[in-house]
């Protein structure tokens, strides 16, 4: 493959150029807030779960899971909603009311009395949170395309990476002060910090040509639906994503009661986030060289090897070290698999880039929140339901980029 094209321009975008904030690193500093926002309001509550279950007497210890589950029920309907006005009312109007909803739910939480209605306000809190994930997908699409888009989100992934490594700890710290609803009242702050932001700093991005709706929903979720390449790496990243939200189920299960970590179960989940931090930052470079096919294809092919290897281990009852060194192969793996399976699937649905980042992410997130429970839901006290989910959901993976890729064949084009 000849690079030079690539390398000649090292910048994925000037930071002068208007369409962007004055600072390009700011620019990958908010998107990563709004990526992120997610990715706190799930793992910064982890380690309140047992005292959720308790404040509420749930008697299966399971359900305490659907703390995580409702906000991922909210999360992916609001993706299918949000993408769309996006495209017929611009980012950032669409961007200020989804986070006035995080907003709303955020503070539902803090003041229910019952579990169903903690679960509905959950649920409010990931309606609006989709806003964030969907529009700040479709902002990076709007400005980047190709390779160029891969690296930007890869940067931006660095950055978001680092909230599943500090969250947990940031929830046990404010569990050693107060009790859970103190950590809604934090995600309030948060919240209200990222419509201030947002407010003050993000331009509008929407390409002029889909003002006032020139694009139907209908041509666009068409368009959309009709891509060979969006839906299928949509598929295989549902399948993908469907791991990681099995793991995140869980993970304080396993680590607390499997391996006996304690208080010092936030510190591992930091550890093995970490990697994904390693991963999306070696995929910012590799990515250009090698473009998203070659990389993502090879961390696929890495994915299922280690969650095969992640089985075998699991009928030895596996001590920490080796159970943790197989999940950070897996995870490195991941971090190169995501940016690069969102950016492939984007790379044709440009002009409708708001209602193709909706139909992504609602289908990834509800895929994934429904595996990962169904997974999560099997916990028996061994790590052995969590590695075959992880093992048959990345063939599954793989056999649906090896049909998408069946004419091209793994490895090749861009």
């Amino acid at each position: 493959m000849d690079n030079s094209g690539r390398n000649s321009d090292s910048s994925p975008r000037r930071s002068e150029d208007p369409a962007i904030p004055t600072s390009f690193v700011e620019f990958v500093g908010l998107m990563a807030l709004l990526m992120a926002l997610t990715a706190l309001s799930i793992d910064i509550m982890l380690p309140a779960l047992p005292q959720i279950g308790e404040f509420f007497r749930l008697t299966e210890p399971n359900d305490r899971q659907l703390v995580v589950t409702s906000y991922m029920i909210g999360f992916a309907v609001g993706q299918l909603i949000f993408g769309p006005l996006s495209d017929r009312f611009g980012r950032k109007s669409m961007l200020m009311l989804g986070l006035g909803i995080y907003v709303v739910g955020s503070l539902g939480a803090i003041i229910v009395e019952d579990f169903d209605h903690l679960f509905l306000a959950r649920t409010i809190q990931g309606f609006g949170a989709a806003s964030s994930r969907v529009i700040s997908v479709a902002v990076v699409r709007d400005l980047f395309s190709g390779w160029r888009m891969a690296r930007v989100t890869s940067l931006v992934m660095i950055v978001f990476i680092t909230v599943p490594m500090i969250a947990p700890s940031l929830g046990q710290g404010l569990l050693y002060i107060g009790d859970w609803s103190l950590i809604f009242e934090f995600l309030l702050v948060v919240g209200i910090a990222a419509i201030i932001w947002s407010g003050l700093r993000l331009p509008e991005t929407r390409p002029a040509e889909q003002g006032g709706g020139r694009i139907k929903f209908s041509r666009a979720l068409t368009w959309t639906l009709t891509s060979p390449e969006t839906v299928g790496y949509a598929i295989a990243t549902g399948f993908v994503f469907g791991c990681l939200m099995a793991y995140i189920n869980s993970a304080q299960q396993i680590f607390v009661e499997v391996y006996g970590l304690g208080a010092a179960f936030p510190l591992v989940f930091a550890l093995l986030a970490s990697v994904q931090a390693l991963a999306a930052f070696t995929n910012s470079r590799l990515v250009e060289k090698h473009g998203m096919r070659r990389v993502s294809h090879a961390a696929l092919l890495v994915f299922c090897a280690g969650s095969l290897g992640l089985v075998a281990a699991a009928f030895f009852e596996p001590p920490l070290v080796i159970f943790a060194g197989l999940l950070a192969v897996v995870f490195f793996a991941f971090g190169l698999l995501m940016p690069n399976f969102n950016a492939i699937a984007m790379q044709p649905v440009g002009p409708v880039a708001g209602t193709a980042s909706s139909f992504i992410g609602f289908y990834t997130t509800a895929a994934g929140a429904i595996l990962g429970w169904a997974i999560g839901a099997h916990f028996d006290g061994t790590v052995l339901p969590l590695a075959t989910g992880f093992a048959v959901l990345g063939c599954a993976a793989l056999g649906t980029v090896l049909f998408v890729e069946r004419k091209r064949g793994l490895f090749r084009g861009d």
